[in-house]
């Protein structure tokens, strides 16, 4: 199994986002400290409202923070222009969404290969290198499908192989198995599994307790900030004491 790293992937100092909303101003980040290393796999949680979207927004460069500072592999990206930071989200963060978000008229192969054509990098290779990231995720007879011939399932494993395929510093997956049944939501998470161990970082954005437990790690958030932030062990062992006293107050 890869070994965590010491290197430092992300690095978050003091980050709020704050919306207006009328006359209201609403704190959807309240001042966010976080270190994430490479090879860490790392879960993060939290109901409505907690902040966890925004977070993932920030992570993704989806969203400008209102303040503090985010830092990418050692570069700041809080100041960059539109321009760089689409060229970060290109290359350098792999995006998995619950609704797949595939090209409808194109084949696995187009849609893995999508990402290479506006990339600085690889895109001479892109369909060797699009072949081998379909093969990669066990969809190598499937190549010239269109999403709509392939299950839910296999659709996300295209769209786990396009987020891939420009070899990102992190892979962000935002409710990967919100659309899928029970087995292919193992299957897709045993795929996560092996992409860990091969060395890749990876933050998954869940509600559901058993798809987090998959990560190493899991952060808790709760108004805005980072409520916990522990060990998946020490995080349902936490868990687990927080029910029994629960259980008996209400006995």
């Amino acid at each position: 199994m890869q070994m965590q790293s010491d290197k430092i992937v992300i690095k978050l100092e003091a980050i709020t986002r704050v919306y207006k909303v009328g006359v209201e101003r609403i704190h959807a980040l309240d001042g966010v400290n976080l270190e994430l290393r490479e090879n860490e796999y790392v879960a993060i949680m939290g109901p409505s409202g907690s902040g966890k979207s925004t977070l993932m927004n920030v992570l993704g460069c989806l969203d400008r923070v209102s303040s503090g500072r985010y830092e990418l592999d050692g570069q700041n990206t809080t100041g960059m222009s539109d321009a760089a930071l689409a060229r970060v989200r290109n290359e350098r963060i792999g995006f998995v969404f619950q609704s797949f978000e595939l090209l409808s008229r194109s084949n696995a192969l187009k849609n893995v290969e999508m990402p290479l054509i506006y990339s600085r990098n690889g895109w001479w290779s892109r369909r060797k290198r699009a072949m081998q990231m379909l093969e990669r995720v066990g969809l190598g007879d499937r190549v010239k499908h269109r999403p709509n011939q392939l299950s839910g399932g296999e659709k996300q494993r295209v769209a786990i192989a396009r987020a891939m395929v420009c070899n990102p510093s992190i892979l962000l997956a935002d409710e990967p198995t919100g659309n899928l049944d029970s087995k292919t939501s193992e299957d897709i998470l045993a795929l996560f599994d092996q992409l860990h161990a091969e060395g890749q970082t990876i933050i998954l954005v869940t509600h559901e307790e058993s798809v987090a437990r998959h990560a190493r790690r899991i952060i808790r958030m709760k108004d805005g900030q980072i409520n916990s932030d522990l060990s998946t062990e020490e995080d349902q062992a936490r868990r687990g004491t927080l029910v029994a006293e629960l259980g008996k107050v209400t006995k």
